[in-house]
């Protein structure tokens, strides 16, 4: 009988010892700068600026009041962005979006007192769509690069907006109209009890699946330490806020949308097929996967996103400039990049793509407290954007030297 003992000892151990491998290298992978970056660097960059400012004696950077300019700020670029995630996702590119947006708006503010709200806005959102549907069309069909038929678009439709508004800015009359637009646009809620219920529920679910996970015969989970990490974040916000925290419509209608891109990609059917879209595609079609229609899809909500930023970006200033938006889809492709989304599809996070829009946004916030130039926030940026691609990027070559 000692022999047989001996022998399950000696098959268990190699087992157990892989296993702990396996576990040490999950987590060395989860807090590595490729995954947790941009964490990392919004945590720095708050703690920084918020050092800067009381050490100059400047206004409390960490006040509700300045937590929720950045957080409005950001909202319009955040919603592009997450879409943006979604067709970088599935291996295209779009920069036509600021254009799309644009012309959203001009639609709007062009028709709505004749028209009324809220037809203005179904039309405004229709002829986004349209856009983002012949985007995809022309890639997906005539097989032009992604690259170079967004950059055409997104100039043609610039082109549109000047024609259609002559060159000159456009802005509403209506009373009605004018109100409306301020309710959509400027209406306010308490969502401090909803992110202390979030962050509640976040923590006690990472819990969960730790508890659930057994600590031998299996690997643990480091996306359980995730939950419970941005659920302590969300329960840390809400005690410094007093749980008291209100926000303009257009950050519910961010973090809404968000929470619905977030929740299809990572527990749908429909989210793992964009994935497989996007890491292989020749892959996901042999599998049965429509890989034109979902890329045609991820062009239709890019374009319909941009949109609804645009129609909000109308609301919000009840006029347009021709000129409106110019240059936002670098700030978009940049919150993007920021998250960790890969240029080559098949690889981006919602979340992170946030965190990526709020530190850009951030960056801006502190630059204004401090009372820095326009010239050094263009180059603190630039140089933020490409260290972290470089670090994205490395972090690449190190999992996949093969890729070199």
């Amino acid at each position: 009988m000692k022999p047989l003992a001996q022998t399950e000892i000696d098959v268990t151990l190699p087992e157990t010892a892989d296993v702990v491998a396996k576990t040490e290298a999950d987590w060395k992978r989860f807090f590595s700068l490729r995954e947790m970056g941009v964490y990392y660097a919004l945590f720095l960059l708050v703690a920084i600026i918020s050092s800067l400012t009381t050490y100059m004696g400047g206004m409390n950077y960490l006040s509700v009041v300045n937590l929720t300019n950045v957080l409005y700020q950001s909202s319009l670029t955040g919603i592009m962005a997450v879409a943006m995630t979604v067709i970088l996702i599935t291996g295209n590119f779009d920069l036509s979006v600021a254009s799309v947006a644009a012309l959203a708006a001009a639609v709007l503010i062009g028709t709505a007192d004749f028209l009324g709200f809220w037809p203005s806005v179904c039309l405004a959102m229709l002829i986004a769509a349209s856009a983002g549907l012949l985007n995809g069309a022309i890639v997906q069909f005539v097989g032009i690069n992604a690259f170079i038929v967004t950059l055409g678009t997104m100039t043609a439709l610039r082109g549109v907006v000047l024609l259609y508004t002559n060159g000159y800015s456009l802005s509403v009359q209506d009373s009605h109209v004018i109100a409306t637009m301020k309710a959509f646009e400027g209406g306010r809620h308490n969502v401090g009890l909803l992110i202390l219920a979030a962050g509640l529920l976040l923590f006690a679910f990472g819990v969960l699946r730790l508890l659930q996970t057994p600590v031998a015969g299996s690997r643990l989970k480091p996306a359980a330490l995730g939950m419970m990490l941005g659920g302590a974040c969300l329960l840390g916000f809400s005690w410094a806020t007093g749980a008291k925290l209100v926000v303009p419509n257009p950050v519910v209608f961010m973090a809404a949308f968000a929470g619905v891109v977030w929740f299809v990609l990572n527990f749908t059917i429909v989210g793992r097929r964009v994935y497989a879209v996007g890491g292989n595609p020749e892959a996901a079609r042999l599998s049965g996967i429509n890989v034109i229609r979902y890329k045609l899809l991820a062009f239709v909500l890019s374009s319909a996103s941009a949109g609804f930023a645009g129609v909000l970006f109308a609301s919000r200033l009840r006029s347009m400039n021709p000129a409106g938006l110019t240059g936002a889809e670098l700030t978009v492709i940049a919150a993007s990049i920021l998250g960790g989304t890969s240029l080559f599809g098949g690889a981006g996070s919602v979340v992170k793509t946030l965190a990526g829009t709020l530190l850009l946004y951030s960056l801006t916030n502190g630059f204004n407290i401090l009372n820095l130039g326009a010239n050094y926030q263009g180059l603190i940026e630039g140089v933020v954007v490409v260290g972290a691609a470089a670090i994205y990027t490395v972090g690449g070559y190190r999992r996949n030297p093969k890729a070199r």
